[in-house]
């Protein structure tokens, strides 16, 4: 039988809780000691960098050491006591996103209008791996969606459904954004998990819904008032059924795209990740070499 999701035990814990009591409430506390605390948790997002695949249409970013407006100097620890970076971002569709509606239809929330009840979600990941391995183009189908669910129950409404390809697993080449032919999601799939199964959004490892002339995907859910996910990674370290995944992006005012970050929580026991020390975690430990500016990268390195 599948693990049943983290968010099943934590809403019984607060249903078996009783009525609301008053501001020194608790039980959420509660239940993050006695579900939560021992989680593993697996970033699902691309480290931003210069160099990774981004669409020709937007051209590279370029990263480099802010500097003092008055005189023009970088900031640098050694003369200031501390170091920033100036980001010269050639677009919001960089990395792994947050795409929201406004994206294509600007009649639709943008970014910084999305509700905070995005953060917290059931995850469901459905694999189309072995198909392509036999078609690079394959895109999820109603079928495949049927089929995980014989596996694992139906996809809970308000769910987060990333499709794993392990396309990703190339990243950061540069190529990947001249493929003309990935894994994608198909519009009848799209229209199952949103009017059947009423999900929240879907994601994908790709830097698009769907290799069609019209990106028919995209158009839909954008012109529909759904938001997506792209460039999600290292979906083959987290469970098909039974995880959470937060959700977390900068609300840039009438942003069209959104830099983000997913995280998935896992079970205690899952092999992948990393469970909350109080050890590590604060303070953080010192590293054995530190920062330095690297002009070939264009990145700070140790």
């Amino acid at each position: 039988m599948p693990r049943p999701p983290l968010l099943l035990p934590l809403l019984m814990l607060l249903a078996l809780a009783g009525p609301a009591r008053a501001a020194d409430d608790t039980r959420l506390w509660d239940a993050y000691a006695q579900q939560l605390r021992g989680v593993k948790y697996v970033s699902l997002s691309h480290v931003i960098a210069p160099g990774i695949p981004v669409w020709h249409g937007f051209g590279p970013s370029r990263f480099a050491p802010a500097a003092d407006p008055a005189d023009g100097h970088a900031y640098t620890y050694a003369k200031d006591g501390f170091e920033a970076t100036r980001y010269e971002l050639s677009t919001d569709q960089l990395g792994t996103q947050l795409d929201p509606p406004a994206h294509w239809a600007p009649e639709y929330p943008s970014i910084d209008e999305l509700p905070a009840s995005y953060t917290l979600r059931p995850l469901a990941v459905i694999s189309i791996v072995a198909q392509v391995k036999r078609d690079p183009g394959y895109a999820l189908t109603v079928a495949d969606i049927t089929a995980w669910e014989k596996r694992h129950g139906r996809i809970p409404a308000g769910a987060v459904v990333f499709v794993r390809s392990d396309w990703s697993r190339r990243w950061p080449d540069p190529a990947l954004a001249t493929l003309k032919h990935f894994p994608g999601v198909s519009l009848a799939a799209l229209k199952f998990l949103h009017e059947q199964r009423h999900i929240l959004l879907h994601g994908h490892e790709p830097l698009d819904t769907d290799d069609s002339p019209d990106l028919e995907g995209e158009s839909w859910l954008m012109h529909h008032g759904y938001a997506q996910a792209e460039g999600v990674a290292h979906l083959d370290q987290v469970p098909e059924a039974g995880a959470l995944v937060a959700i977390g992006f900068p609300r840039f005012a009438g942003g069209t795209g959104g830099y983000a970050s997913f995280t998935a929580l896992c079970p205690p026991d899952w092999p992948y990740g990393v469970a909350a020390d109080p050890t590590r975690d604060a303070p953080l430990p010192k590293a054995a070499r530190p920062l330095h500016w690297d002009p070939a990268t264009g990145v700070r390195v140790r």
